[in-house]
């Protein structure tokens, strides 16, 4: 039987990285070496370690994925994990060079690692990843740059609200609201709208009326007829129906 490869992980989102962590440990092939949340970090640890396969994350505060890897030498097998267009990671999805489309899904995995065993065992060559920063740099486009506040009109005058503490928006009565711990304030948008503008890895659609901020979910409990409920954090412990069919994408991004 292989050995299992030693694998090294580094995501800046603790929950993405336990999820990954938890995905890879039940695939039985794998034996996790380390992980880290900061890439400054991860750069020193990573070289210690000497990971056979190194999971990195592309879009990171401080440091991307791709300048980390450009300070390792040597550099074990790279798998990406990342949101970027499918299309456009095609184009480097070859050779020493992998990666996983978020929310990462089993099927993918273990394409991955399929793909990381024959390299192990010289069926299926490696290409020098340093010949192919240029083309990664060129194709990871920047993420896009979402709005940090929101506005409410009322009559003349136009409050801003910070999204930081928008803990869902919901439509009632033919208008759409931003509820904060504070009040709710009206907002000239729909929800199909609002889930299109705000930034995804922080406002997820859990019902064809209700968007929520992730940031401000308590605990999920299971209701009948595959649905869930959201309690969220605020004093009043608002609870949130989440739709049978957006209970999967929510659970993916909460990292379970």
């Amino acid at each position: 039987m292989a050995a299992r490869m030693r694998a090294f992980l580094v995501d800046d989102e603790a929950l993405a990285l336990k999820r990954l962590s938890r995905m890879l440990t039940a695939t039985g092939r794998v034996e996790i070496v380390g992980s880290e949340t900061d890439p400054v970090e991860a750069v020193q640890a990573v070289l210690e370690a000497k990971p056979d396969v190194l999971f990195l994350d592309i879009e990171m505060p401080e440091m991307t994925g791709f300048e980390m890897l450009a300070k390792l030498d040597p550099q074990p097998m790279i798998v990406f994990t990342t949101a970027y267009d499918q299309y456009a990671l095609q184009a480097f999805g070859v050779n020493s060079i992998d990666y996983l489309l978020k929310p990462i899904e089993q099927a993918q995995l273990e394409r991955a690692l399929d793909k990381i065993e024959r390299m192990r065992g010289g069926g299926e060559p490696r290409q020098e990843i340093r010949e192919l920063l240029d083309r990664l740099s060129a194709v990871a486009a920047p993420q896009p740059d979402y709005p940090a506040r929101i506005a409410s009109r009322t009559g003349e005058r136009v409050e801003f609200v910070e999204l930081s503490r928008v803990t869902h928006f919901f439509a009632a009565d033919k208008l759409t609201y931003a509820a904060t711990p504070v009040k709710n304030y009206v907002v000239d948008h729909t929800i199909q709208e609002l889930e299109q503008t705000l930034d995804p890895r922080k406002f997820v659609r859990i019902h064809r009326a209700t968007l929520v901020n992730i940031d401000c979910v308590h605990d999920l409990h299971a209701m009948f007829a595959g649905r869930m409920l959201v309690r969220l954090k605020d004093e009043r412990k608002t609870e949130l129906t989440v739709s049978r069919d957006r209970v999967k994408t929510l659970k993916q991004r909460l990292g379970i």
